[in-house]
């Protein structure tokens, strides 16, 4: 058995579960964890994945051949529907706002701005489109040209 028949993976829900029991880990039972990224990852062996390299591997049989995107920026949701290959460029460019990045630990969008090398937290939001009105607002208010967040 290679490491890959000990987990199973749902396309439709994004979930990784254990395949098999073995010592530490219970057959059924969510694999993985989150990482100070945000980002779920699994262990298998002595390597961990980021699941959603993983997903794509597991679905296709072929590791990508570039970054994988999450079309909905929210990285947790490895979903093989919200997922694709792109370059770097393109994952960048898939940044909903400027001035909104997506907060995993409160599972909403953030705002922040850095002005006179002070960082101002603006709030959390319910969408990149709020987010991002807020960072424009507290622009025009600390007099910022730059577009940095």
């Amino acid at each position: 058995m290679n490491y890959f028949d000990r987990i199973s993976y749902e396309p439709e829900t994004g979930v990784f579960r254990w395949a098999v029991s073995a010592r530490g880990i219970t057959a059924g039972k969510i694999a993985g964890s989150v990482t100070s990224y945000g980002y779920q990852q699994i262990k298998l062996g002595r390597r961990a994945y980021r699941a959603h390299r993983l997903a794509w591997f597991l679905t296709h049989g072929v590791w990508p051949d570039g970054e994988i995107d999450h079309i909905d920026g929210d990285p947790l949701n490895n979903r093989l529907s919200n997922l694709r290959v792109v370059d770097r460029a393109g994952n960048s460019q898939n940044r909903r706002a400027l001035g909104a990045t997506w907060n995993c630990q409160h599972r909403r969008w953030q705002s922040k701005i850095q002005a006179n090398k002070i960082r101002h937290h603006l709030g959390y939001f319910d969408t990149p489109e709020e987010a991002r009105a807020a960072y424009l607002k507290a622009k025009k208010r600390l007099h910022i040209s730059g577009g940095q967040n």
